[in-house]
């Protein structure tokens, strides 16, 4: 049961620290609409996501409005649309279907756009991955995702060979608009089913028809608890376990009555520490009150371990389902922390690498420069993928080689995708390990059984 005085305690957090509910998802399976053909399909999608996310944008309002927490998103993902298409085809049909009921319902963005190869391909997946430059350069809601990997099946270099490929080719086909079809596109290592966030959410196989997904951010109100902090790491850690119960429970606040609301199943809430381009609401500047100079030099990994934990451990305990990808992000782009420190020379790619091995995601919202061989972006998410699998976590990679830009220029988005500063890379060529493809096999540890 959540008390008012629960509620009133957030006040100050909204207000002052830049508490929000960063997005409702309404997850839809869209398995009841595969037709004989892909027009019938996605007909079909198109009725049923009108139908049960109708009033979405005005529920979250609503929210908003009684208990006066910002809901920022409102969002739509469904089954992974692989599947869907599979005997039908008509892949592209089916995105203008997701585009179309995105535009009428009103939400912000709509994910789902998604094929699961971490162990190998079918011809019918191959197609849809190749469809994916084109919807995401005719579309500007809809959201893309590729899994590529697991702890239990291994990692799958046919599929990441191709991810490359298809990366650069979205970059060009987008190349007006600074390339902004990649930020639209993730390539997954341990995907999970619930993830409210975009761009990588999707509604997994194994959930019910209709489901709420709230993911809930506060990096300014854990900033502004450690400025009142004087102790050691470990007083660190607990007044942010502290600071992510009171947030989460905000979340699941949320959650319970969207869910009510919109007639569907509470499914999870995802605290995530996920930073805006506003000034006070980064993760870089909770890891410099830790007691960093600047984000990105020695013992950043180290501090960034210590506040995922510290997250998941507060937020574990503050609501009945904690799930999706809850812990810190660190997109570079919608993080004005973070774009300091790499424009200062403090934060480099292989940095942020080594940070990916104890954060939420991967290396997120990172512009590299346009001209970079899709090779080398091949290489980037075979890293990603295998700090991942060796870890058994998720890990992504959403990188954008801006055409036509080179390091030190910006790419410019607005909104919550931010601007990001186009990142040195390493010229040296990996060409030759990606083209043998194939699959690395699962760690040892993956054999549970």
């Amino acid at each position: 049961m959540i008390g008012s005085n629960e509620i009133l305690e957030t006040i100050g957090m909204i207000s002052a620290q830049h508490l929000d509910v960063r997005c409702i998802t309404l997850g839809l399976s869209l398995f009841d609409c595969i037709r004989e053909s892909g027009k019938a399909t996605a007909d079909k999608i198109y009725d049923k996501i009108t139908h049960f996310a109708k009033d979405l944008v005005i529920t979250g309002d609503k929210i908003a409005a009684i208990y006066g927490i910002p809901v920022v998103n409102k969002r739509v993902s469904v089954s992974p649309c692989s599947l869907i298409g599979a005997s039908s085809g008509g892949f592209v049909e089916i995105a203008h279907a997701l585009e179309r009921a995105a535009n009428e319902t009103g939400i912000d963005f709509i994910g789902g756009y998604t094929a699961l190869v971490h162990k190998g391909m079918t011809d019918y997946e191959q197609r849809f991955i190749m469809s994916i430059p084109e919807v995401l350069s005719i579309t500007s809601k809809v959201c893309a995702s590729v899994n590529i990997a697991s702890t239990r099946a291994g990692i799958n270099m046919d599929a990441i060979g191709l991810m490359g490929r298809i990366f650069k080719e979205t970059a060009y086909l987008t190349r007006d608009k600074d390339s902004i079809g990649c930020a639209k596109l993730v390539a997954f290592a341990n995907a999970v089913e619930d993830n409210p966030f975009m761009a990588g959410a999707f509604h997994g196989v194994g959930e019910a028809d209709n489901v709420i997904n709230v993911g809930v951010s506060g990096p300014g109100v854990v900033k502004a608890a450690l400025e009142l902090v004087d102790g050691d790491l470990t007083e660190i850690a607990e007044c942010v376990k502290r600071t992510a119960f009171k947030v989460t429970r905000a979340g699941q606040l949320v959650a319970k009555a969207a869910s009510e609301m919109l007639g569907a199943k509470f499914g999870i809430v995802d605290l995530s520490l996920a930073p805006t381009p506003v000034i006070g609401d980064s993760v870089a500047w909770i890891l410099e009150e830790m007691g960093l100079e600047k984000v990105g030099c020695c013992g950043t990994t180290a501090a960034l371990a210590l506040l995922n934990d510290a997250v998941k451990k507060g937020g574990i305990m503050a609501s009945s389902h904690v799930g999706g990808l809850s812990g810190a992000f660190i997109p570079v782009s919608e993080d004005i922390g973070m774009i300091n420190a790499v424009v200062e020379g403090a934060l480099t790619l292989s940095k942020l690498e080594a940070m990916t091995a104890v954060c939420s995601v991967g290396l997120d919202m990172i512009a590299i420069p346009g001209d970079t061989d899709e090779a080398v972006i091949s290489a980037i998410i075979a890293d990603e993928a295998a700090i991942g699998v060796v870890n058994n976590k998720t890990t992504a990679v959403r990188v954008i080689p801006a055409y036509g830009k080179v390091a030190g220029d910006f790419v410019e988005y607005g909104g919550l995708l931010g601007r990001a500063p186009v990142m040195e890379i390493s010229k040296y060529s990996p060409a030759k390990f990606i083209k043998r493809g194939g699959r690395i096999p699962a760690p040892l540890h993956s054999n549970k059984n």
